[in-house]
């Protein structure tokens, strides 16, 4: 599917929001993403998706290699060839009535959506974000414009706790039934095991056809090997062999 780029603009370092419009209706989930399509590039770019539009989508990308890099040099009006939405993503309603979103750099794009998905179900959310430095926070002023508490976690202590986002939840000591985290796998699995509540978990792994066919971002979990890109992004907690 053919779509227009509405904006490109950088919002914190080597990180960018860009707005994505089609002529078509875009229904979406929380946790889903899409793969991009670039010239003279084999493979598609798997970004997930952090807010919807009736006729669109909102994402954030890092710049960390050269097919990153070719879009964040592309314009408004410029076009860019999309398959979506991919993957299965995560489950608000599994939330009794208090969530906490856990993002890792830009990884906190995906629980922008599930924030809005839980909010509109009437539950609570919490969000704590850790990024290394100040210049890397991003979706911050995002979340709080919805009126959710936000707590950072710099590895530096530039901006808010010291360390990492689980001496941030430490510090905060939230109330939550479920979790929902977005990360680095370091981060994540340090986050599973200090957290005894159930959750959801969004892996990031290569990918290579991004629709299940290669099988080439499987990972074994209790329910034996499954891929990333079809069975997942999003798995619990629990199905994980960490």
């Amino acid at each position: 599917m053919t779509f227009t780029i509405g904006s490109n603009t950088p919002v914190a370092r080597d990180t960018f929001r860009i707005v994505l419009r089609t002529d078509a209706e875009i229904s979406v989930r929380s946790g889903q993403f899409v793969e991009i399509g670039l010239d003279g590039y084999y493979l598609r770019r798997p970004i997930s998706i952090s807010d919807s539009l009736p006729d669109g989508v909102i994402l954030y990308y890092k710049v960390v290699g050269e097919g990153t890099r070719l879009i964040s040099r592309m314009k408004e009006g410029e076009t860019l060839e999309l398959l979506l939405p991919l993957g299965k993503g995560f489950n608000p309603e599994a939330c009794a009535s208090k969530a906490l979103l856990i993002g890792g750099g830009i990884g906190s794009a995906p629980l922008y959506l599930l924030a809005k998905e839980l909010l509109n179900q009437g539950k609570e959310v919490t969000v704590v974000l850790g990024f290394n430095k100040a210049d890397e926070i991003c979706l911050r002023d995002e979340f709080q414009s919805l009126g959710i508490p936000v707590h950072i976690a710099t590895m530096d202590g530039s901006v808010g706790t010291k360390g990492f986002v689980t001496d941030a939840i430490d510090q905060v000591g939230p109330e939550f039934d479920r979790f929902y985290t977005c990360g680095p796998l370091p981060m994540m699995k340090a986050v599973r095991s200090a957290l005894s509540a159930p959750g959801e978990m969004s892996l990031e792994e290569r990918m290579g056809c991004g629709a299940g066919f290669c099988y080439g971002c499987s990972v074994q979990t209790t329910k034996g090997p499954k891929r990333v890109c079809a069975d997942g992004p999003v798995f619990d907690k629990e199905d994980l062999l960490w």
